[in-house]
């Protein structure tokens, strides 16, 4: 018999958590009844301590007989759940075949969402040529500013910087030979070709494919995709085509900006550090580089533009609702963007020597 008395408030009761489990065990008893009469005031104090007094009584197999508590105790004890005391499960095993096999239907899922991604993408081509997309325009202009103009500066020192350290290696090695003058051409078809486009896509990877997963995210945690989806507002027309459509044409002015500034950078060690004349650089690069060069490396910064900007909306779309998640989705949409650059660029080699070009 547990005989209740007094006022039982949440703010001026002190029961410890563990006596209903201590009431029991330290008795041996069959039925568990209760007497009430005594009892003054009491509101979820009382309930929390009845709850977990049956939890412990079942565990026990005690019989729980609350005929002698109050008809409201007894009717909000009964909307409390039965098994109190969640019992904890233990973690299966998964053997190797299994956790492959979850692997492989995650990584497929998620192709499939990408590619229903990209396949919404192309749909929306014809509809944004024709200026009947459902983005705003003020939109595509502040990311295509933050994608392009903002971006100059660093890629100004990337770029100058690498068309220098190709000139300079490559004139010291070629100076052994004799062959100095071929600088300007190592330097134009190397930056046309292969480092401009990579390295830009590499910059606005870690610079604007970051910045678009994070802002995505930080959304999602902040509950702001799922207003717009309770309002009507589509979220892809709304956060992702923007961004495609911006890195995406941003992407080749960039490229040529690149071209422009690597070469000078190369033209500048060229004539300051290895005696070469400035009119003989120009003359060798404007024979070594021709137009077919530049649509290559224009064909592939476009390509790698679109692969970015998927990539940070793609990873800024699935992330978490926490802060760690915002975290997360930057540095994934880094990781997959730069990964996925250099896979495209190998890729593009291949295709590149087996058509000759």
């Amino acid at each position: 018999m547990v005989v209740l008395s007094g006022d039982w408030i949440v703010r001026q009761t002190g029961i410890e958590a563990s006596a209903a489990e201590r009431l029991l065990t330290t008795r041996s008893a069959s039925t568990l009844s209760f007497e009430a009469a005594q009892l003054g005031r009491w509101d979820s104090a009382l309930i929390v301590f009845l709850w977990a007094l049956r939890a412990q009584a079942a565990k026990c197999g005690v019989a729980f007989d609350q005929a002698g508590l109050p008809p409201s105790a007894r009717q909000l004890l009964a909307l409390a759940p039965v098994d109190v005391v969640p019992v904890a499960v233990p973690t299966a095993h998964q053997r190797l075949p299994e956790r492959v096999g979850r692997q492989a239907i995650a990584g497929w899922s998620e192709m499939v969402e990408v590619l229903a991604l990209v396949g919404e993408s192309i749909l929306c081509v014809v509809p944004v040529l024709r200026g009947r997309a459902g983005m705003r325009r003020s939109d595509v202009l502040d990311c295509a500013w933050e994608a392009g103009i903002a971006a100059l500066p660093i890629v100004t020192v990337v770029n100058v910087l690498v068309g220098g350290i190709l000139a300079f290696v490559g004139a010291v090695q070629l100076r052994r030979f004799g062959a100095s003058i071929y600088v300007a051409n190592l330097v134009g078809v190397a930056v046309v070709r292969e480092m401009a486009a990579l390295m830009t896509a590499i910059i606005m990877s870690g610079r604007t494919g970051g910045a678009y997963a994070a802002h995505i995210a930080t959304m999602q945690g902040n509950e702001e995709i799922d207003a717009l989806r309770v309002v009507g507002i589509p979220v892809y027309d709304y956060l992702i085509l923007p961004r495609v459509v911006a890195l995406t044409s941003m992407m080749p002015i960039l490229y040529l900006y690149g071209c422009a500034v690597g070469i000078f950078g190369g033209f500048v060690v060229a004539v300051a550090m290895f005696d070469l004349g400035a009119a003989t650089f120009i003359e060798q690069t404007r024979s070594a580089v021709n137009g077919y060069q530049f649509l290559f490396g224009l064909t592939k910064s476009i390509v790698f533009g679109a692969v970015v900007a998927f990539a940070g909306c793609r990873v800024g779309l699935r992330a978490g609702r926490s802060a760690a998640d915002v975290g997360r989705a930057a540095t994934t949409a880094v990781v997959i963007g730069i990964v996925s650059v250099i896979a495209l660029d190998a890729l593009f080699a291949v295709c590149a020597n087996a058509l000759d070009i």
